[in-house]
């Protein structure tokens, strides 16, 4: 992608200006898009992209700038202007171009077997028309499917003063299916994704029908549903995208950032006790092909596991770079970036709570009178708090230890560290659910799990009473 001697060059005239630490990110990428409506391919999209992020510190102050060119000429003009950013009059770390790079390294491995680039189009069209035909198969209420089918192939590079260089490829492919069921006047929306970092081996047609077969699923069953009812009740999670709960109203109060800016409800309670001893979390980038997984962070950091809560304990929040410095803490691989446009920040991974030794149906049967919340659509969270609002997009009564009938209007309403304390039962049935996650304007590729589980009581907002 670039020649040692120009990222040396490129380095060198960054922390000309006195900066204490400079880096170079580049990326090229290539995108494709797909969509289906109707049952026929409304539109198809694809992008290049390419492009060099420059990065030096200079004090406690961050510089940026991005060139739209990979050319060396345009690289040392960038850099010029953004190592002069700070007026320092001190000089930088002059580079030996012989030695001050080496290669880090990864233990991360994933075999990609079907690269979007010898995938053809007519390919992909194939797998839109399964899943829409399954879809419309499924039942005669299922009225209108949409299937969106992305992939993108990267290739990316980045060194920096500290002597660390790295280079990856990364290919990811995502699929969502959206299915619409019509009862009298009645309209229920299932909704359900698969995506892979890896290549079309993950979205095979027969996966795909898999994943229009769940949300023709969900469509249909909550037609019949009926006004949920309200109060505080036990509540047990469905696995996969119940994590999200995790993610949104616990997770984001992880990351060192929040820290930082004193906007976390954990700050300071490392080390002590902020959950059931049952609970474990863990954010894993290193997880061969999951979605939110890579060889390297957005600084070039290998990935690696790092375990959030240990039986109810804090053991850490997430870092980038910047963060872990200031905090003086063992760095993690958590400094993402949405593109060579955007500055990494500390962002979370693959997250979620560890595997239990109960069954799920016995999580059921323990509860007299409550709700079932299998599926969520979309929330709001105060990140500074943990207070939470999610809405419930498949969820079911639960009496007497058996499910009952689909509830419709029903949202969770609670506080993220609460509810970790109210966790009192987790079965050993972990999945996982894709996703993106927004943050400070950037969107990035992550991953939610949990397994089955049981909270004491939440409060459930809904339109059926007590």
């Amino acid at each position: 992608m670039i020649e040692k001697d120009t990222a040396l060059k490129v380095l060198g005239t960054l922390n000309s200006g006195g900066a204490s630490f400079s880096e170079i990110y580049i990326q090229k990428s290539i995108s494709n898009s797909l969509k289906l409506e109707d049952s026929r391919v409304e539109n198809s999209n694809s992008g290049y992209d390419m492009g060099c992020g420059l990065r030096v510190w200079i004090g406690d102050s961050t510089y940026y700038a991005y060139v739209d060119s990979i050319e060396e000429k345009k690289l040392i003009e960038a850099a010029k202007i953004l190592s002069a950013a700070g007026k320092s009059s001190t000089t930088g770390k002059i580079f030996d171009l012989n030695r001050d790079l080496r290669q880090a390294p990864s233990a991360y491995k994933a075999n990609i077997l079907k690269k979007p680039s010898i995938t053809g189009a007519i390919e992909k069209k194939d797998i839109l028309m399964a899943v829409d035909r399954v879809c419309r198969e499924y039942d005669k209420h299922i009225i209108q499917v949409t299937v969106s089918l992305s992939d993108i192939e990267e290739k990316v590079y980045t060194a920096n003063s500290y002597g660390e260089e790295s280079f990856q490829e990364v290919v990811k492919v995502f699929l969502s299916v959206n299915a619409v069921a019509r009862k009298d006047s009645d309209m229920r929306t299932g909704y359900k994704s698969l995506a892979k970092t890896g290549g079309y081996e993950a979205v095979s047609i027969s996966k795909a029908c898999g994943i229009a077969e769940e949300a023709s699923r969900i469509a249909v069953a909550m037609l019949d549903a009926v006004d949920a009812p309200m109060g505080s009740l036990p509540v047990v999670i469905g696995p996969a995208f119940g994590g999200v709960i995790f993610h949104e109203a616990c997770g984001h109060g992880l990351e060192a950032d929040s820290v930082i800016k004193d906007a976390s409800v954990f700050k300071g309670e490392e080390g002590k006790k902020i959950a059931s001893d049952i609970v474990t979390a863990i954010d894993d980038p290193s997880m061969p092909n999951h979605w939110g997984s890579f060889k390297f962070d957005g600084e070039g950091y290998p990935s690696s596991p790092v375990t959030l809560i240990k039986e109810g304990v804090l053991e850490s929040f997430i870092y980038d770079m910047r963060a872990s410095k200031k905090l003086e803490k063992e760095r993690t691989s958590n400094g993402r970036r949405q593109s060579f446009r955007h500055i990494p920040i500390p962002r979370m991974t693959n997250t979620y709570i560890a595997r239990g030794n109960e069954k799920p149906e016995d999580l059921i049967k323990s509860v007299k009178k409550g709700i079932f919340a299998k599926e969520f659509a979309g929330g709001q969270v105060d990140p500074a708090t943990g207070d939470f609002v999610f809405g419930i997009s498949e969820g079911y009564i639960i009496e007497s230890g058996k499910l009952g009938k689909p509830i419709k209007g029903a949202t969770l309403i609670g506080n993220g560290p609460d509810i970790l304390k109210k966790i009192e039962a987790i079965a050993d049935d972990l999945d996982f659910a894709p996703g993106f996650c927004g943050k400070q304007g950037q969107s990035i590729a992550n991953e939610v799990g949990q397994p089955t589980i049981k909270v004491s009581e939440i409060t459930v907002g809904g339109t059926g009473g007590k």
